[in-house]
């Protein structure tokens, strides 16, 4: 176990998955940066793509503080330094309404995305055909992944008080 200084004795399964996240994330936001370069989109942080996704989803337009709440991100100065990157990339677009700024992707920006999920298809949803079950094992993972989600916010919560 990678993570063995921190094994508890009543879960050292938590040390694993602990490691195992690591390992993933690190190799998700690999993945998602080479196949937005793949889509012609190049030098992209995984956060840049992943604000990029969250602007173009439901075709709505979002607020700084929509996109950093849905995402997760406490940081507002992260998610607005991406936004202001895809715009100056011309996939992003900005508009004012009052004192609000919301944000939307261009026809450039779909454009991209358009072409990511292509990728994504023949890169990676091809391989998980291959074995049926998997979906299933992934629907249950996403799922415990959101329990896990609010365990954690509770627990930074808890350790910030402290």
């Amino acid at each position: 176990m990678s993570s063995a200084h921190l094994v508890s004795p009543r879960s050292s399964e938590m040390s694993e998955f602990e490691f195992g996240l690591i390992v993933a994330g690190n190799a998700f936001n690999r993945w998602i940066a080479h196949c937005m370069s793949a889509a012609g989109l190049k030098d992209l942080t995984p956060l840049d793509v992943l604000v990029l996704h969250h602007v173009t989803h439901r075709a709505r337009d979002k607020r700084l503080a929509d996109i950093c709440f849905i995402m997760n991100v406490e940081d507002t100065h992260l998610i607005n330094y991406s936004l202001k990157k895809l715009q100056n990339l011309g996939v992003v677009g900005s508009s004012k309404n009052g004192k609000e700024v919301t944000y939307a992707s261009t026809e450039s920006g779909r454009s991209y995305v358009q072409r990511y999920r292509e990728i994504r298809e023949s890169c990676l949803i091809d391989a998980m055909n291959a074995d049926d079950g998997l979906n299933r094992d992934i629907g249950e993972l996403a799922r415990l992944l959101r329990v896990l989600s609010g365990m954690y916010d509770q627990a930074a919560r808890a350790a910030a008080s402290l």
